[in-house]
């Protein structure tokens, strides 16, 4: 008697997007602890990615300064083929949080990054940004907020520094608990891999937002809490201290 042959599972694409400031202001220490964590997280989710037979794990990363341009312009690239660039530390430009918006809705359709055969997902958005826009976000954002994926997704902000915008954050978001506060480079270091880990595990089962939020809320409250004080945004003696 023949042997029934067993149809592998169709796996769905969970999608981790990152839209990170490249803006001058994030020089030195803010982006160098950007490309730390990205660094070594993505070990941590191949690992997860080994061990989820349900869900194909991606990941897409959209700098964004005088201009918004993606690391992969071509498709989300598979977590298992993931290999990250550092950003350079030396930054110049303005801050066009709405060209970024843009940008990501252009990408946040099935004739684009989610055109996967078996589904997707609902995706994490993390942005990163310590600033405020100097473009006409709003515009952006309401045009991004005509977007199913975009309303659906695990949308989170990290605050970088004192000197953040969180109006804008908070309407990215739609929750201000989701925006989350790093004052020092090891705790957006710590902040960064967290989430990101955190988004991935989560983002694959069928919860709400609020809850997927809550979870990740609950996983931050574990980082210790950083002191008030944001001099290692500007000694690099700190910096070197970190990392």
């Amino acid at each position: 008697m023949p042997k029934v042959g067993i149809d592998p599972i169709a796996r769905r694409t969970m999608t981790i997007f990152f839209l990170v400031d490249t803006s001058g202001s994030m020089s030195g220490a803010k982006i160098g602890s950007v490309n730390s964590a990205i660094e070594e997280f993505i070990p941590e989710l191949q690992d997860i990615a080994k061990d989820n037979i349900y869900s194909d794990l991606k990941v897409a990363v959209l700098k964004f300064s005088t201009n918004a341009e993606w690391v992969n312009p071509d498709e989300a690239v598979s977590v298992e083929n993931f290999v990250w660039e550092d950003i350079p530390t030396e930054l110049v430009g303005s801050r066009n949080m709405g060209a970024a918006f843009r940008e990501l809705n252009s990408k946040l359709s099935r004739s684009a990054f989610m055109q996967q055969i078996n589904g997707s997902f609902e995706p994490a958005i993390i942005l990163l940004t310590d600033g405020f826009p100097t473009d006409e976000w709003e515009r952006g954002l309401n045009e991004l907020k005509e977007n199913k994926w975009f309303t659906n997704a695990i949308r989170i902000a990290i605050a970088i520094g004192p000197d953040a915008d969180r109006v804008p954050l908070e309407a990215f978001t739609g929750n201000s608990e989701a925006i989350f506060d790093a004052k020092n480079a090891k705790q957006l270091k710590e902040l960064i891999k967290l989430i990101a880990v955190t988004s991935s595990m989560i983002g694959s089962k069928s919860r709400g937002i609020g809850e997927n939020i809550s979870a990740v809320q609950e996983r931050v409250e574990e980082i210790p809490a950083a002191p008030d004080s944001n001099d290692d945004w500007e000694d690099g003696d700190e910096f070197d201290e970190f990392f």
